[in-house]
């Protein structure tokens, strides 16, 4: 979905297909047919942006051959769909039934992280569309927070110097600008937008910028003017951001409000969990810990990394993080000139949700989805944007 900016450029709005598992090339094929194209038809456009995630395997099909690549293009536009980002964080088995630290495999230390990602960008610059010039890819952010050590993170700053060179390289080739993004996400080397800081100015190159997750700076309880206004004085580009909506418990001590929680805990994603006391912020790297006895502060409300669908919040006395979403969002997109032009609804936990709130099959996903876009469509245009056919 395209929109006009008051200040008259266009801004992207898409959804991220990694809440489709497929890890080949044909499971993407099959995803724009049965998903993607459904949910274009629900919001009645004739074009609806999607963010492709492309597992290893299917990334490595399109950049090795080329008929691949544009059989993909070929029907993107047969479904009336457009790409303009991707989602390059998890490289592989991402629809597995426990998932967990895995998504954080391989590293920027690791080479296979460089190359996915350059291979990424390869395929972008062959699915724009030909009017568009810009792409973006959105990465973990460098690694784990656990077995980094000074080595390994020159290694990883290397590898983004590298990735910067054969991005302008790229370019020369093709005319076509791809970016790539940092994602912050709480338990990682970069946790926080102030985290991504001190590494993206090391690097140094205007192509490795930041992805803003609203989902995970919310559960870190980071204040969005104040992360946004870090990164403009440090002069860092937010080149996407995701749209998402954390978990919110704000009387974690009540038992009830841990009966409700407990739904929420399940095997297959880590849901990192956050709370902010005087004395600081507290964590732990899943839901369950911090339902485990004392593991966490009670006293102060609970945030957990819990991607929740945007149109419908958590019933009580659970809530979401929707209004740090709309304030991020007003910054980013509501001034005189948007500070990013890349969105991306990302709720990829739809079948994580407890299985009551789960959508019984393609159809109510769709639904769903459809729902998602339009409540994100119309925060934009309440902030003065206008859609395009």
């Amino acid at each position: 979905m395209r929109f006009r900016h008051p200040d008259g450029s266009t801004v992207h709005l898409a959804y991220c297909t990694n809440v489709h598992p497929a890890e080949t090339l044909d499971g993407v094929l099959a995803q724009l047919r049965d998903h993607c194209e459904p949910v274009r038809r629900r919001l009645g456009r004739d074009r609806l942006g999607i963010g492709l995630w492309l597992a290893k395997d299917a990334a490595r099909a399109l950049v090795t051959d080329p008929a691949a690549l544009r059989n993909l293009r070929c029907e993107l536009e047969r479904r009336g769909l457009e790409v303009v980002t991707l989602n390059g964080f998890p490289y592989e088995g991402f629809g597995s039934e426990e998932v967990k630290y895995r998504v954080y495999t391989p590293d920027w230390a690791d080479p296979e992280r460089l190359e996915h990602t350059a291979a990424l960008a390869r395929v972008l610059a062959g699915l724009l569309p030909d009017d568009v010039t810009e792409g973006s890819i959105s990465t973990l952010p460098l690694a784990w927070r656990t077995a980094y050590d000074d080595g390994r993170a020159e290694t990883a700053r290397t590898a983004l110097r590298t990735l910067a060179e054969r991005l302008d390289a790229l370019e020369d080739l093709t005319g076509r600008s791809i970016r790539v993004a940092l994602e912050p996400e709480p338990g990682c080397v970069v946790e926080t937008t102030r985290d991504a800081i001190a590494p993206l100015t090391a690097v140094g190159h205007d192509r490795i910028g930041i992805c803003v997750d609203t989902c995970h700076l919310a559960t870190s309880f980071e204040e969005p003017d104040t992360a946004l206004d870090d990164l403009a004085q440090a002069g860092v580009p937010v080149i996407k951001s995701q749209l998402s909506a954390a978990l919110h418990a704000e009387q974690p001590h009540l038992p009830e409000v841990r009966e409700a929680l407990a739904a929420f805990a399940e095997p297959r994603f880590l849901h990192q969990t956050r709370t902010a006391t005087a004395a600081g912020l507290h964590g732990t790297d899943d839901l369950d810990e911090a339902l485990a006895g004392d593991a966490l502060p009670d006293t102060a409300p609970w945030r957990s990394h819990f991607h929740v669908p945007l149109h419908a919040a958590p019933a009580a006395p659970l809530t979401s993080t929707l209004p740090v979403l709309t304030s991020v969002l007003t910054r980013l997109v509501g001034g005189p000139h948007p500070i990013t032009r890349h969105l991306e609804v990302e709720t990829y936990t739809w079948q994580a949700l407890p299985p009551e709130l789960r959508p019984r099959g393609r159809a109510q996903l769709a639904d769903g989805i459809a729902a998602e876009l339009t409540l994100a469509r119309d925060l934009l245009t309440d902030l003065g944007l206008k859609e395009l056919p």
